[in-house]
């Protein structure tokens, strides 16, 4: 890269790292990503954009060629070591292993392969740590290649100010004093990416750290900074808001892991949720009972005889019994079996009655003797 042409950054550039990890995680035959060497911003070519945009940002890129690096593309025998990397290293289960293994050597290994993972939590935590590794590893060394001078502001122990300050003065010589001091932190950390350790992380022997619980802070990033970018590129300038690694999805089909979570609610997991929707339906209904059954006990026990024989003979209850239990007996006629309705009805007063029976009569003979 000429000197004349393009103005030398005073310190090494300071690169957003899950940016990369994204971008690079994007990279397809039908997207295409720029690192632009001399401020460190990214370029996505957008196709939504309109034709005579997009000729006015390739003609950019092909006359300022030497400024402008194509982020390489995954394919599909790099993505195919990738999984396979993971399952052999850290997958302990023999099982798990082998159905893994046969996903991969199937159609849509990738989707497949992480729908299996996100459906067991025990891998998903190993997987997501062994995927920003090796993409470190990947990132650093193709950097590397490409003899870039650069730090990852993630790795920086530098406030937010101080980072923009470098940021704005990239090409500035003269600097204030905590600049210059930042300056030379920022020389120091780059060379540690440049070190064989960065691509081979070794684990720390001795002891390990006492486990303290974690404190949660929510990450400091500076601002985006640029005062070199061509105006026709501004409006392809990739700058997502990416403070982590569950911003980052290894899916070619999804962007982010919130719209892989959304498609892996599938028709097995609706009918897991209907389930669960059904039993805490349930549950709440058993806590109201137990609530409402728990002013028996400060009837005591003869109240509570009382009002169960009351219900049980509908005998009637006095005023006072009646509302102190008002307010339960609707529990207890709830458990209680409801009253049997008489099998036949009352006889009308008719058919008490005996009907006479009708006799006939004995004629009497002539000469008083009965016939």
């Amino acid at each position: 890269m000429a000197k004349t042409k393009y103005p030398q950054a005073k310190n090494p550039l300071i690169l957003r790292f899950h940016r990369l990890m994204d971008a690079f995680a994007k990279a397809d035959d039908e997207r295409d990503f720029y690192l632009d060497k001399v401020e460190g911003f990214i370029l996505f070519v957008d196709l939504d954009k309109t034709q005579e945009d997009l000729d006015s940002l390739e003609k950019e890129i092909v006359e300022n060629n030497e400024r402008y690096l194509i982020l390489p593309k995954m394919s599909f025998y790099e993505s195919k070591k990738f999984m396979e990397g993971f399952v052999n290293e850290k997958v302990y289960d023999i099982d798990t292993k082998e159905k893994l293994l046969d996903i991969i050597q199937a159609k849509e290994s990738r989707e497949n392969f992480l729908e299996f993972i996100y459906d067991h939590l025990t891998e998903l935590e190993k997987w997501q740590q062994f995927y920003v590794e090796r993409s470190r590893i990947r990132i650093i060394e193709w950097l590397r290649n490409h003899e870039i001078r650069f730090v990852f502001e993630e790795d920086l122990d530098l406030g937010k100010n101080v980072i923009e300050g470098l940021k704005k003065h990239l090409f500035d010589a003269k600097v204030s004093k905590e600049l210059t001091g930042a300056r030379s932190s920022l020389e120091t950390k780059s060379k540690i990416y440049y070190s064989n350790e960065a691509l081979n992380p070794r684990p720390k022997r001795g002891r390990p750290p006492k486990q303290v619980a974690k404190v949660e802070l929510e990450p400091q990033v500076s601002a985006d900074i640029y005062t070199t970018v061509p105006v026709i590129a501004r409006q392809f300038l990739y700058v997502p808001e990416i403070t982590s690694a569950s911003g980052v999805t290894f899916s070619t089909r999804y962007d982010t892991e919130a719209e892989l979570l959304a498609s892996l609610r599938g028709s097995s997991r609706v009918k897991v949720d209907e389930k669960l929707q059904a039993l805490s339906e349930r549950l709440e209904s058993l806590r109201h009972i137990s609530s409402r059954l728990a002013d028996l006990k400060e009837m005591g026990s003869e109240g509570e005889e009382k009002l169960i024989r009351s219900a049980v003979r509908q005998e009637p209850i006095s005023s006072s019994e009646e509302s102190e239990s008002k307010g339960i007996m609707g529990v207890v006629k709830g458990f209680l079996p409801k009253k049997k309705e008489k099998a036949e009805k009352e006889e009308s007063p008719q058919a008490k009655v005996r009907q006479t029976k009708i006799v006939t009569p004995i004629k009497q003979k002539r000469g008083g003797k009965k016939s």
